[in-house]
């Protein structure tokens, strides 16, 4: 469809009648959208200071993090190489002093009879993490009954309230599924990378918290 041009004097009259209709209807909804920012100045003043603050927030936060893993790297870093290179003792090993590394006081306690835990940390704040170390060849995947052992283990037997299972290798999808469901925390390659050479914290990296728990302590 296409719209004509006005014929005859009246239709001329009327087309100019719309157009200065919808120009008068246009300059009020303006002049409202106006007003209503005037109005609304304190509030959107508000809301940009907020969001100002909360961009430097997270920018002060981002440095602060990056800080703490350039300190912590300077203390010791473990590349994934080294620790494929490793035996089962000596990744266990590298567990505990990472743990160190990060502010907790951690103790090796692999071996026979460890009842599902190689390395036992205790931090001031987050209480006790147990860690079970599965060294493997690289492409090697642990299994959900590492998860079952370390659940049926780390509270009752050892009264700890983080559990980590924390390899070389990688994990089945059901044992991953299985731990997130039942707060059994997973370090993979690709975690322990970020935590052995880019220097973040392991409770930083699993998201690890205060909150209180049916077992464990703070110390």
């Amino acid at each position: 469809m296409r719209l004509r041009r006005p014929q005859g004097t009246v239709e001329v009259v009327s087309a100019c009648f719309v157009v200065a209709a919808v120009l008068v209807l246009a300059v009020r909804m303006v002049l409202q959208a106006a007003a209503a920012l005037v109005a609304a100045w304190p509030v959107l003043l508000a809301l940009g200071v907020l969001a100002v603050g909360l961009a430097a927030w997270r920018a002060a936060r981002s440095i602060a993090a990056g800080r703490r893993a350039a300190e912590r790297l300077a203390e010791l870093y473990i590349s994934l190489a080294q620790l494929d290179a490793m035996d089962d003792q000596a990744f266990e090993e590298a567990m505990r002093s990472l743990l160190v590394r990060d502010g907790w006081r951690a103790r090796r306690v692999g071996g026979r009879g460890d009842q599902a835990a190689d390395v036992i940390g205790e931090h001031p704040r987050l209480g006790r993490l147990v860690v079970q170390a599965k060294h493997t060849a690289v492409g090697g995947k642990v299994g959900s009954r590492v998860m079952y052992e370390v659940k049926g283990t780390a509270g009752p037997v050892h009264r700890a309230r983080h559990a980590v299972v924390v390899t070389n290798g990688t994990f089945t999808r059901d044992a991953m599924r299985w731990g997130e469901q039942h707060a059994v925390h997973w370090v993979d390659r690709v975690r322990l990378r970020r935590w052995a050479e880019d220097g973040i914290a392991l409770h930083e990296l699993l998201g690890l918290t205060a909150r209180p728990g049916r077992f464990g302590r703070v110390a």
